[in-house]
Order: structure tokens, then C-alpha cells, then sequence
């Protein structure tokens, strides 16, 4: 679902992920602008919101990254229950699960129930990737790859702008063409609804994957929330309980396809 009007969305819930805070790549201004335009009773952060993975390799932490940060702060303050269960990018933050942060919560990981009476296992999906799990060292490769294939994405969007185009990403469409990656994905899907299938739970929400989906899988709801460094996607909630996903890949408001940071930031 693509929203394409200036008017302020409220939704139940609101589950976003894999922001990647402190990387080139980081679509900041475009989730500045969701932000805006998208209030929830609750907001989930689902995990890789700070990217301590490149911020080790170098730093790239800029105004409008900031500005997401106090963006969700804000957001806490004036009643939002925010919730945030770190992933493997942001491991740091899981020594401090049932801490309080500036109204955040920080979990392991969480259980929703919707309007509808569904129990939703909420975790960002890393602790089922048999890569992360068995050889972390080939995730740090993958990573590094992977950040190549961003800055690739960055150059040929330029372009698609001067164009006239919208957003597209690059790397998502080579990782949907590419066999393994296609069964890398179903192996990661699978694993996640056994586990809350072993569990009791009606369905999981996760990340990690960078592929917004909302589908079922023996009977059980597999949600995706996506990312904000190649889909720029979302998933809410409705007031009535039905789930969706929002992609945002156009700015609401723009001026020479710039974004007013100072506005975003009230």
C-alpha cells in the first residue's frame, strides 16, 4: 500500500526495521517523513534501528539520522509506547533488555496481540539466520558486499530522479533474482513460523531479511516489516486489526526533491 495524500495516518500499531542509523545507505529522510505523516498507539522498533557494524568500520552519522532518533523520542514523550528489540546490527542494546531509555522499552523480544485476538511473536529474526548463527565471520563479509551493492543503489537512484523517476532499489532486485537468495529466504521464513508454531503463538513479525511480506505459511501469519535502506516499507496495524504493509517511497513533502529536516523534526 502506497500512501499518496498529506494527511496524518493513526494506526493501532506501527512495526518498523533495519534502518541502519549511522550507514550511507540509511534512507533517514524518507522515514523522517513516514514519521510525520504515520502516529500509532504503539511503535515497534524491530531491531538493526543503529547500525554498530559499520559505525565500527567508520562513522557516517548525519543531521537527518539525529533527527530520526529525536523523531522517536518525541514520539515516546508525547504517548507513543515505543518497544525496541534490538537485531544483530544493534546487539549492543540487548545488554540492557527491560531497561527504560527516554520512554523506550528494550526487549529481547516481544508478544503482540492484535484488535482481531492474534498473538504475534515479535523478533527481529537474526537468532534464526544460520549464517549469523554458525559463521558470524561470513555475515561481516556479506555485510561489507552488501554495502557495496547500497552505494551502487545510491548512484543509480540519483539518476532515476534526474529523470523523473521514483525510488527503486537495486539491491532488491538482484537479491529476488538471485536462486540462493530465494532459498536463503524461504529457509529464514520456514524457520521463523516453526518456532512460533512450537510456541503457540498465531504468527511472527520480523526484519533482517530487507523483504516486506505479509503472507500465511501452514496456517500460521508470516509479517515482514522491511527495511529503510532498500524498500522503505512498514507494517501497520489498523484500528480494526488488519495488518498491512506501507511502502513510502515517495517524499511527502519536497521542495527540488530536497526534505525540510527542521519541519520533520517538530
Amino acid at each position: 500500500m502506497t500512501i499518496e495524500t498529506n494527511t496524518v495516518n493513526h494506526y493501532r500499531t506501527i512495526w518498523i526495521s533495519d534502518v541502519h542509523l549511522g550507514t550511507a545507505g540509511c534512507k533517514a529522510k524518507f522515514l523522517l517523513d513516514f514519521l510525520k505523516f504515520n502516529e500509532s498507539d504503539t511503535l515497534y522498533l524491530v531491531g538493526d534501528i543503529i547500525d554498530g557494524w559499520q559505525l565500527r568500520k567508520g562513522w557516517n552519522w548525519r543531521q537527518s539520522h539525529n533527527d530520526v532518533v529525536q523523531k522517536v523520542l518525541r514520539k515516546a514523550r508525547k504517548g507513543t509506547r515505543v518497544i525496541y528489540v534490538p537485531g544483530n546490527h544493534d546487539e549492543f542494546a540487548r545488554d540492557y533488555v527491560n531497561h527504560h531509555f527516554g520512554g523506550i522499552e528494550v526487549l529481547y523480544e516481544a508478544t503482540h496481540v492484535t484488535a482481531q485476538g492474534k498473538r504475534l511473536l515479535i523478533t527481529h529474526g537474526d537468532l534464526f539466520d544460520g549464517v549469523i548463527a554458525q559463521a558470524k565471520w561470513l555475515a561481516y563479509l556479506g555485510d561489507s558486499l552488501y554495502t557495496f551493492v547500497l552505494a551502487l543503489n545510491h548512484w543509480v537512484n540519483r539518476a532515476r530522479v534526474r529523470m523523473g523517476f521514483e525510488y527503486w532499489s537495486l539491491s532488491q532486485y538482484l537479491k529476488h533474482k538471485v536462486k540462493n537468495a530465494v532459498s536463503f529466504i524461504t529457509s529464514f521464513e520456514n524457520a521463523l513460523i516453526q518456532e512460533a508454531r512450537r510456541r503457540g503463538f498465531d504468527g511472527v513479525v520480523c526484519g533482517h531479511i530487507h523483504k516486506a511480506e505479509i503472507r500465511e505459511i501452514d496456517g500460521l501469519l508470516y509479517c515482514n516489516d522491511g527495511d529503510w535502506v532498500e524498500s522503505l516499507t512498514a507494517l501497520v496495524e489498523t484500528q480494526q486489526g488488519e495488518l498491512r504493509i506501507v511502502e513510502w517511497t515517495v517524499m511527502r513533502d519536497t521542495e527540488d526533491e530536497r526534505v525540510d529536516e527542521a519541519a520533520l523534526a517538530t
